[in-house]
């Protein structure tokens, strides 16, 4: 019954992380979101296109998807299926549960395996898995910021520095590699913003748009 559990788990957090917030609440506006701004459905082309309120939300919704998988779903399928779970299983219950879900809002099914970059989503899962080490990576956020006012300098950062977050304030190898995994997929899904970045042609927090919806590369 733990393999079940385990595929069970997965499947349910998968699916979970799928859900297009973004793409759905541009749709009852009335915009594809895919198609505007960045092209991104995540919450921060969100607040871009479609308005702080709704970027607030699509924001809140990512991240529980996050946190509902890992300390909802997890629990539930193991209490239900594989209740003598050992400590160092349960614990693989969970992380599976994390890496399905951001991996569903990166490639959710609903939308041909095209998803966001899993930020809010990640951020939802470490509030459950390791909260302390998303406070340590949303200093590291929030600094880069707002030093440079670019939005994607400053969630590559925080990626950047996740492992290394989680290992000092958990000492687990366990979390460590599993959000190193989390870190360099994140990393991976920014290679855009790099490129962007590199070129000087990256959208900054709080400029206004072109029309190509990545504002110009000079103040």
């Amino acid at each position: 019954m733990a393999v079940l559990a385990f595929i069970l788990t997965i499947f349910t957090a998968y699916l979970l992380g799928s859900i297009p917030t973004g793409f759905l609440v541009g749709k009852s506006k009335g915009i594809d979101i895919r198609t505007v701004g960045s092209g991104n459905i995540g919450a921060t082309n969100a607040f871009r296109i479609l308005g702080k309120p709704a970027g607030i939300f699509v924001l809140l919704a990512d991240a529980l998807k996050g946190w509902l998988a890992v300390a909802i779903v997890a629990p539930l399928m193991q209490a239900w299926l594989a209740p003598s779970l050992n400590q160092i299983a349960a614990e693989w219950l969970r992380l599976s549960a994390a890496l399905a879900a951001v991996l569903g809002h990166n490639y959710t099914c609903f939308l041909h395996f095209k998803g966001g970059k899993g930020i809010a989503t990640s951020a939802g899962v470490l509030i459950a898995l390791v909260p302390w080490a998303l406070l340590i990576i949303g200093i590291v956020f929030l600094v880069v910021v707002a030093l440079t006012r670019y939005i994607s300098l400053g969630s590559i950062s925080a990626s950047f520095t996740l492992p290394f977050a989680t290992w000092i304030t958990t000492k687990s190898i366990n979390m460590t590699v599993v959000t190193a995994i989390m870190a360099t997929l994140a990393i991976y899904k920014h290679r855009g913003n790099i490129k962007r970045l590199l070129e000087g042609t990256e959208s900054q927090f709080g400029r206004k748009q072109s029309q190509n919806g990545r504002g110009s590369p000079h103040p």
